[in-house]
Formats: C-alpha cells, structure tokens, sequence
C-alpha cells in the first residue's frame, strides 16, 4: 500500500512540474512583441524616353598645326644676333632664325661670279663678229650683272647656233654652277616662313653648326591639332567640319574644335580611326592633354543612366506598386560612366540610386527625383 501511494505522489509531482514549465513557457511567449517588417525607402524617377546623342569621349595632346623641325644644310658657326637663338623667343614673319657665318662662302661665290663675268666678257668679240644682231642683248645681260646680287636670268639664244656657240663656251655651265652655289649660300640663313615662337633649340650662339644636324623647332603658337581616335564603327557618323568640344584634365576650361580630317584607314591593332581636330583659342600650349567629346548621332526612344544601376549589363530596378521588379532593358552605348538603354515604357518609375541587397519582389517606399 506504501508502494502505491509513493508511485501516486511521484505521478502528481511530475505532472505539477509539466504544468508549472507549460506556464512559465506561455508567460515569455506573451511577453514577446511581434518582429514589424522593415520597408527601404528608394529614390526613384520618372522614365521619358527622348533622342539621347551617342557622346564619344576621347583624349590626346595638342601639336602645332604649324610646325617646322630645323636642321643645318651647310655647316658653319652660328652667328651672334640681337635675338637670341633660345626656346620662347619670338620670330616675325621674315625674321632670321638662324644666321651661320658665311663669310668664307661668300668669298667663293663671289669668285665664281668673277669667272663667269670673265668668261661672258671674252667671248664678246666673237658675238660682235658672228651674230651681231645679238651683240646687245649680251650687252645689256654683262651691264645687268651685279656682284652682289644674284645673277639674272640668261638671255635666250634667238638660233640652234647661238646656243651652240655659248655652250661651247662653258657659259650655260658656269651660269649653272655660280645658281648651285647662291642656292646653297641661302642655306646659311634660314627665316621664319610665318610668325611663331622658337619651342626647342639645341645648340646656342657661337658653336659650330654640321650639315645634317638639328638645330631646334618652331611653332606658330596660334593654331593647334589633336588627334584622337574612335572606334571604326562610328567613323561615319562623323562628319568634315563638326564642331566638338573640348576640356582641359580638370575641365575648369574648354574651347571648342573642329574636326579637319577624319583618316581613311583602319589600325589593325585597335581597330579604331584617327579624328584629327582643328583647335584655336587663349591658353592653349603645344603637348597640352585634353579631352574630346565626339558626338556622333543620337538614339530615339531612349533614355541615359548610371552604368551602376545596370544589373548583369541587361537589366534594371523599376517599382510597381511598392515593390521591386527586374526588367530586362536593351543597352544600346556604353559611355565611360553612362548608358544608353532601350525598353523601358513612358512613366515606369525607375530606381535612381543603387540600392544595396535589392531583389526582386522587394517591399520599398519611394521618394520621387527629377530625371536629369
């Protein structure tokens, strides 16, 4: 009979226990709040497809449209001048760049012009004799000779016989060597085809100048070239003339161009096409880095975004009814930091801001931003 009553009592205890952890159990369950859901705020704006112009941005370095590399033809020392044969000097139109002592040369020419003089004097008397009706038009050549200038033009033999006679002679010979030798007398001084800045200079007054060696470069400072190059593809939406902006690396400046010409050739490395613009304008320096913004066409029906806000380079976040959806769009041009897309309806509300761990079927609310 004991048995049984401690076998009663054990049951009644643990059922009491089962009872008591049943209630302390529900007593937490009510303390608890229900978890609210957590709804992201977005940004979004207001899809209005419109024509979107293909910008093709592009950089180069500015070169003088002007430009003339110089180098000594004869040699000699270059002469001391009041101006000075350095880099940043100023030579107007006409101007002497570069003035080598001629002075030996110049005695030989002279020397030549002498022999030729001589040789037309001697064979006067034949004329006189043999073609009289020529005599003066020698005669007045011989007066017309000054030694100091370059030699005229020889007279024109009126016969066969004449131009026999004179070549005979060694005239036609001597005439020729004494024109060689006041060509190359021109070489010692070389002046300025057009009014420009002296940009590099490698050897200074009073050295010894070779033939053959490069002696500095000149610019006219007030037209300028760059050259950029785009993709084949795009080539013939550029047109002769356009005009195209460009930017300095900071963009705190920018002039506008135009394209002079467009190469008709293809680099088969890069399969691009070199653009050559045509620049003018204040503060613009030869090797200056600027950038170029080509544009090329434009694309109807479309719209320009964020390349951030592509997912997977095919598709984009629009809300519809407070939720996320992923839409398939169409990139059609890609820019360094936009894109170009095709396919989203009039009035869809895209998401202007890329939203961290968004998916599809997200719960959001929105706040409305102007399309730029």
């Amino acid at each position: 009979m004991r048995k049984i009553i401690l076998i009663i009592v054990s049951i009644l205890m643990v059922l009491l226990s089962l009872q008591i952890a049943s209630n302390l159990a529900g007593g937490k369950d009510n303390g608890k709040k229900p978890l609210a859901k957590i709804v992201k705020t977005v940004y979004t704006n207001t899809v209005s497809n419109r024509s979107v112009p293909v910008i093709i941005n592009s950089s180069g370095s500015l070169t003088a449209y002007h430009k003339i590399d110089l180098y000594a033809e004869v040699q000699g020392v270059l002469a001391f001048t009041e101006t000075p044969f350095k880099p940043g000097t100023h030579y107007a139109k006409g101007q002497d760049i570069i003035n080598l002592d001629s002075r030996q040369f110049y005695a030989g020419l002279q020397a030549e012009k002498s022999k030729f003089f001589s040789a037309i004097t001697a064979v006067m008397p034949d004329i006189q004799m043999d073609y009289p009706n020529e005599y003066r038009k020698w005669q007045d050549y011989l007066s017309s000779i000054d030694m100091e200038k370059p030699l005229p033009e020889l007279p024109k033999p009126a016969s066969e016989k004449e131009r026999f006679f004179m070549s005979g002679r060694a005239i036609y010979t001597q005439y020729y060597l004494v024109q060689n030798q006041e060509l190359k007398f021109n070489k010692y001084r070389l002046q300025a085809p057009f009014s420009g800045v002296l940009t590099e200079a490698f050897v200074s007054q009073g050295t010894l100048v070779r033939a053959g060696q490069k002696l500095g470069a000149f610019i006219d400072p007030s037209q300028y070239e760059m050259a950029v190059h785009i993709q084949g593809t795009y080539a013939g939406l550029l047109q002769k003339g356009s005009t195209v902006h460009v930017y300095n690396a900071d963009k705190s400046r920018s002039w506008q161009a135009e394209v002079a010409r467009i190469n008709a050739k293809v680099d088969q490395n890069t399969q691009t096409i070199g653009v050559y613009l045509q620049i003018e304008g204040e503060g613009l320096r030869e090797g200056m880095y600027l950038e170029a913004a080509l544009q090329t066409g434009t694309i109807e029906e479309a719209l320009e975004i964020p390349r951030k806000l592509l997912v997977d380079d095919s598709a984009v976040f629009v809300v519809d009814k407070d939720r996320l959806q992923l839409q398939t769009i169409d990139p059609v041009y890609f820019n360094e930091e936009t894109v170009i897309i095709k396919g989203l309806k009039e009035g869809t509300s895209l998401l202007s801001r890329v939203l961290p761990g968004a998916y599809n079927g997200m719960l959001v609310k929105t706040i409305q931003e102007p399309v730029n």
